[in-house]
């Protein structure tokens, strides 16, 4: 008699708890998570939910997550932030640019451990509750904690791995407290400077005997972000303008006009935007703080514009398309009162030229 589809599933969940938890000659050499698994990331999820303006619950997810389970257990995803989906475009472009800053820290990666021993009753329990330590590793810093997950053995080539419970994440314990400012200032909103995150991934075992293989850092930034291809309609051109110019992210030497390299990231993303809002002439403001004389400061600031504008003519710009100017202190947006404001009045900003 042939076997039914269900008698061969439960064979195979059968001889893969008999393996998992006598410890066969090939799970003694391979060990239960070989030859390894690999995340379905068409079918994952992860999800953020945030609070604005005091009871505004707003929940927004990722579009490229990229994962695997090897032969040890260890659990390693990748989320690239540029794909972040809130569904609104420039919504999208301000959690890029002014919260994440994923010009500069492109993913986030998260680390965790499954054992032979909390498994080993999996294909007889089908479904468990585990508290598991992670690593998450966001915005250039690493922080350890621990997960409530639901594990669940839906056949013997197929696992997933849910959260049980909303997970909280603290802006400030990943330096992202600057990017909340930001967010307020760009939308006019509140913001809880804590959200929470919930997920729901698939794993699906790596077929014959090769490992997956290793996890590559983030693509290009630009390269997955989630928004039109080709060329930027003028509202989206003045959008990103507009939210460039509250990045804060180009750096120059004290009272000098050369750009720190740290600057590198951010421009070359205007490089690409402004590609992409053809026929526009791009104008490049510098500012300063209230520190030195007002005149020193109007050089001081048109001086560092001109070098915005140099490093975009170098980088494929026409010179036609880019005008500068130096405001010096006369339009700060904050006062002058603290170094953090003047920090903050210190900075280029970018917008289109009429005519």
């Amino acid at each position: 008699m042939t076997p039914t589809p269900a008698t061969r599933i439960r064979s195979a969940l059968l001889a893969l708890g008999l393996a998992l938890s006598t410890g066969s000659a090939a799970t003694a050499q391979t060990g239960p998570f070989a030859p390894g698994w690999e995340l379905q990331s068409d079918d994952a999820v992860l999800r953020f939910q945030s609070i604005k303006n005091g009871d505004k619950v707003e929940s927004s997810g990722f579009a490229t997550i990229n994962g695997a389970i090897d032969d040890t257990g260890l659990v390693t995803l990748r989320v690239l932030l540029d794909s972040v989906d809130t569904k609104i475009d420039l919504r999208n472009v301000r959690m890029r640019f002014l919260f994440f800053e994923t010009f500069q820290f492109p993913e986030a990666k998260i680390e965790l451990r499954l054992t032979h021993e909390m498994v080993a009753d999996l294909a007889q329990t089908r479904r468990k509750r585990l508290t598991l330590p992670y690593t998450l590793e966001l915005h250039g810093v690493s922080r350890d904690s621990e997960a409530e997950v639901i594990v669940t053995l839906i056949d013997a080539d197929h696992v997933s791995i849910t959260s049980s419970a909303p997970i909280p994440v603290l802006a400030k314990d990943f330096g992202l407290s600057g990017g909340i400012e930001k967010l307020q200032e760009a939308a006019g909103v509140e913001i809880v400077p804590l959200g929470t995150v919930s997920f729901d991934f698939g794993f699906a075992r790596v077929s014959g005997t090769q490992a997956p293989q290793p996890l590559a850092a983030a693509r290009t930034p630009a390269a997955a972000a989630l928004e039109q291809a080709g060329d930027f309609d003028a509202e989206a051109c003045l959008g990103r303008f507009e939210i460039l110019s509250r990045s804060g992210n180009i750096h120059f030497g004290t009272a000098s006009a050369r750009l720190d390299d740290r600057s590198r990231p951010l421009l070359d993303n205007v490089v690409d935007i402004v590609r992409r809002c053809p026929g526009m002439v791009i104008e490049v403001a510098g500012h300063t703080d209230s520190d030195g004389s007002d005149a020193n400061n109007t050089t001081l600031s048109q001086r560092r514009a001109g070098s915005v504008a140099d490093y975009l003519i170098r980088n494929g710009i026409e010179p036609g398309r880019i005008v500068t100017v130096g405001y010096g202190e006369s339009r700060p947006i904050v006062a002058n009162d603290t170094p953090h404001n003047k920090s903050r009045n210190r900075r280029i900003e970018f917008a289109v030229r009429d005519g």
